[in-house]
């Protein structure tokens, strides 16, 4: 049973480093204390203090395999996994800053962004965190690909994701089921990371993107197998997915409790998802939204 809680922040800023898998820039992370009913919201430091970006599903903007968010014409890129990670611990407030658009790349996965936080305290805070609760079945698709939200089973948060690859066996099909936990998430989830198949890698190469990212920083896939890396886990492929999953769903600015159940689905059906929640369940604002 999810039960009510306190919104939390963390005590102290912590910072990561890297570069961002798109444009090969530098760019610094730095996760900052915020005060309750803030939630999650991204400054960009290289423009200044009042370049705000509010991590709510309606500044989304549809862009191929990453989540990008704009607002009053202020852009932040790949930000799936930085949100999986404060979801994934249930930190609802927090500042983001950063120096460059988009979000360090690191290892593809959301584990340097949970080493980070955890190394700081998370705290309580004098308010309640909103709850969307799931009371009626919610499906989205796009053509054989389709995420659903449900009632929830025994009034928890969790998320089943299916991912096929029928005519690439070496990834195939995968499933992943699991109640999302705190616990759960920094075990299970935060070291899975974004994969890539040689030849979609390298029809990103040819269009100028990517070029600064090798085999070792992510899962690359031949016909053959695995190009120079090792899986953490043998459904690792699924769970990244569903990592992403959280983290777009994390838009909806609340604690969701309901089940989820995705086939396929992608950042852009995701997303739609968090908005179509947030448009039915929240009878307040969400998170960083004043009325």
């Amino acid at each position: 049973m999810l039960q009510s809680r306190l919104q939390r922040t963390i005590s102290q800023p912590v910072a990561v480093e890297g570069f961002g898998y798109w444009s090969g820039l530098d760019v610094r992370v730095e996760f900052r204390p915020a005060s309750a009913g803030t939630g999650v919201v991204f400054v960009r430091d290289d423009i200044g203090p009042d370049a705000r970006i509010a991590a709510r599903a309606e500044y989304r903007v549809d862009v191929p395999r990453r989540t990008n968010l704009i607002q009053n014409g202020v852009q932040v890129e790949m930000v799936e996994h930085v949100m999986a990670a404060l979801a994934g611990l249930q930190i609802d407030n927090c500042e983001v800053g950063v120096d460059q658009s988009e979000m360090p790349g690191c290892d593809g996965s959301s584990l340097a962004f949970v080493e980070a936080l955890d190394s700081v305290d998370i705290v309580e805070q004098d308010a309640e965190v909103t709850r969307l609760e799931v009371t009626e079945v919610v499906r989205l698709s796009d053509g054989e690909s389709w995420v659903e939200a449900r009632p929830a089973v025994d009034g928890a948060y969790q998320i089943e994701f299916e991912l096929d690859y029928p005519y690439d066996a070496v990834i195939g099909r995968q499933t992943v089921a699991m109640e999302v936990t705190p616990e759960r998430f920094r075990r299970e989830l935060a070291p899975c990371r974004t994969f890539v198949l040689e030849r979609e890698a390298k029809a990103l190469v040819q269009q100028g993107l990517g070029s600064r990212v090798t085999p070792r920083d992510l899962l690359m896939f031949t016909d053959h197998g695995l190009v120079e890396n090792q899986l953490r886990f043998e459904n690792e492929c699924a769970r990244h997915k569903t990592l992403d999953l959280i983290g777009d769903l994390a838009l909806t600015g609340s604690q969701i409790v309901g089940q989820i159940v995705a086939h396929r689905s992608s950042h852009k059906l995701n997303a739609a998802l968090a908005k179509e929640l947030a448009g039915r369940y929240l009878s307040v604002a969400p998170l960083g939204v004043t009325a």
